[in-house]
Order: structure tokens, then sequence, then C-alpha cells
């Protein structure tokens, strides 16, 4: 069963598929709801309270995304390094990974990680030498409260991180959305 990450949760909600603002340019998700398995959802809330310790909000750009987006995503993105093969499942499908950064929590404004996110760069990924100082402790920040929460993270994407067991959950597709508000 799917959660809810809701505004009201204390989030920033900005999730990228359901605008042309991603990999894909066209939005690939009909409503913008951010969903996680129990488990990670439990996780994501104590990364939530510690941030909020440092005066800092958690902006979601991702959560659960159905095998049917996966698949659009793989079709878009021609390095296949910064999307998981749908026929493997990957890990938002099962409802175990997050794409996040952090914000201001008083102005909402993003903490700068020297790169955008879904950045399909090398600058993109966590230590690159090339991303300047001040972003490189933010991303640091940002892996230390995840990773303190419970959560793993992917090496080339500062911005992803996946629940340690993940592949332990299966892969659903968009009939697993529950309709209606969320």
């Amino acid at each position: 069963m799917l959660l809810p990450v809701t505004e009201a949760d204390g989030f920033l909600l900005d999730i990228r598929y359901a605008t042309a603002d991603n990999l894909a340019g066209r939005p690939i998700y009909r409503r913008p709801v951010a969903l996680l398995l129990p488990l990670a959802r439990e996780r994501l809330f104590r990364a939530r309270d510690q941030a909020a310790r440092l005066g800092l909000k958690l902006r979601l750009f991702d959560a659960f995304r159905p095998l049917e987006a996966q698949w659009a995503l793989w079709h878009a993105v021609e390095d296949k390094r910064f999307v998981s093969d749908p026929r493997s499942g990957g890990v938002h499908p099962r409802g175990a990974a997050v794409d996040l950064s952090l914000a201001d929590a008083a102005s909402g404004a993003l903490l700068p990680m020297g790169t955008g996110f879904d950045a399909v760069a090398a600058e993109s990924a966590h230590g690159h030498p090339g991303v300047p100082a001040e972003d490189q402790r933010n991303r640091a920040l940002l892996l230390g409260l995840m990773t303190a929460a419970g959560w793993d993270h992917y090496g080339l994407e500062w911005w992803h991180y996946q629940l340690p067991e993940a592949r332990a959950f299966p892969p659903l597709s968009a009939s697993a959305v529950p309709e209606g508000p969320i």
C-alpha cells in the first residue's frame, strides 16, 4: 500500500514529472502526488524532522513512479546511468525512493546544489570536484540527513535516495495510485 506525502505533512512538493520541466520535456504524471511505502514514508518523516531542527525543509521532486512512467523516462534519456531499466523494476516504481533537495524553511528557497534536479551531467555526482564548496556542503548536509534517517544514496545523482532494502518490494504500475484527492 502506498501512502501520500503532502505539504500538510511539512514538505514542499515540486513534483516535476507532472509538469514539462523534466527529462522527458512533457508531463508524464496526470496528478502531482507523492506516494511512498509506509517504511519509506516513516524514514522520510525522520529526515524532515532533522531538517526542521536546522531551519530547513525537504522539497520533493519525485517519489513513487509507476512502471509506465519509468518507461517514458527510459525512452527519453540517452544516458542510461540516470534512469533504471523498467524491465528490472527500478526503485521508484517500488515506492521506495525519493528525489529531493533542501530548502530554507522560512523562504522556501532551494539551497544551491551545483546542478539542477535531473541534470544528466557528471557534475550531478556526489563529491564531483567541479561543484563549488558551498554546494558540496549542501549536498553533504542532505546526504547526512537522509543517511541518518535510514536511506541509501545513488552516487551519480545528489538528489536520489532509496531504501537499502528497496528491491525487496515489488514494482507497481499506475493502477497502484489511488484515485481522487490525496
